[in-house]
């Protein structure tokens, strides 16, 4: 890493993030929108830059460490969260984020994703999701929709994928943002709001990969289809979306209904994105299409007390309680005899 000659107080741009590597993605890969948009919210962020620590696993996601100027690991496959969680413990005051594709987190370090959501670990966490394994040819992962041929389900994929909304809140994330690639200002102001955020933050990028599933997510995405099938969620504001702001998200029971906003908007959702039941959040992270459009920014931003305070908090109170100064003092204790 580069020597940093300013502190935390002084104003950085995104160049001051640009490691020295040559970027080794395919051209047109959405990776690079991460890259430049992860870069600048770090200019923003207000932490030492020895404290900045990203971390990631195996993929071509995971690559992103080597070009990011900060301390970093290159883990292993599936193991970036359980590599973060470490040195959050040891160092709770480091800027820890985890870079990880839906095949490296949801497949293998599946079992870390959830357990890190349900402890709360102060973790910064963005999943690449492309829908596929990218960087070993086009296998599926377990976000691969039924019916898409992939190297492994040539007649296409039998599996139902996971919903990593639907995980994530499910096993109990206080965060949960999704972006598009192409949406450059949300996907800045998510990880902005991510950083500010006491617990672990998860932001699903739907990233498109050029060679394997290229416009995987062009109906959510594309310039002529985005304004119908997306709903950008803001706090405390009308789920309202539509090209001409005419459609909007009701309660019909117990489910959503998505429809045509006739008079006013007295019917329609306001997003509450800090409130504790997490039963809304979890239905606007269901959301498909066709019947309803697909969520995005933050979903879920819950305040609860992280894991790591929650640890050291612990172990203070054992220090203040217990009769040994050491573990010498422990060893020493009772009845002890020399040979």
């Amino acid at each position: 890493m580069k020597t940093d000659v300013k502190n935390s107080a002084e104003k950085r741009t995104r160049k001051d993030f640009i490691s020295d590597q040559a970027v080794r993605w395919c051209p047109g890969c959405g990776d690079f929108m991460i890259l430049a948009n992860m870069q600048k919210a770090f200019a923003q962020m207000n932490h030492k830059k020895e404290h900045f620590l990203s971390v990631s696993g195996i993929g071509c996601s995971s690559r992103i460490t080597y070009y990011l100027d900060t301390y970093g690991i290159h883990s292993i496959h599936g193991r970036a969260i359980a590599v973060a969680t470490g040195a959050k413990l040891a160092r709770p005051e480091l800027n820890v984020w985890v870079f990880t594709g839906d095949g490296d987190c949801m497949a293998i370090g599946g079992n870390h994703f959830i357990h890190a959501c349900r402890r709360n670990v102060d973790l910064n966490i963005i999943v690449f999701n492309n829908r596929i394994y990218g960087m070993t040819k086009g296998q599926s992962s377990p976000t691969t929709p039924t019916g898409l041929k992939t190297k492994t389900a040539p007649e296409g994929s039998y599996e139902t994928p996971f919903n990593i909304g639907e995980v994530a809140i499910g096993a109990g994330a206080t965060f949960f943002a999704r972006v598009p690639d192409n949406n450059h200002a949300l996907m800045e102001d998510v990880m902005m709001q991510a950083y500010h955020h006491k617990g672990t933050s998860v932001i699903e990028v739907l990233q498109n990969c050029v060679i394997f599933t290229d416009g995987i997510h062009e109906q959510i995405t594309g310039k002529e289809t985005k304004d119908n099938n997306q709903l950008i969620l803001e706090h405390g504001k009308p789920m309202i979306f539509g090209k001409e702001k005419d459609k909007g998200l009701r309660v019909n029971g117990f489910r959503l209904e998505a429809g045509k906003i006739n008079t006013g908007q007295d019917n329609v959702l306001v997003h509450n994105a800090s409130e504790h039941d997490s039963l809304i959040h979890l239905a606007l992270a269901k959301m498909q299409l066709p019947n309803h459009p697909v969520a995005m920014g933050v979903i879920r931003k819950a305040e609860y007390e992280n894991y790591e305070k929650s640890v050291h908090n612990a172990i203070e109170r054992e220090k203040n309680r217990t009769p040994f100064k050491s573990t010498s003092d422990l060893f020493r204790s009772g009845n002890t005899w020399e040979i």
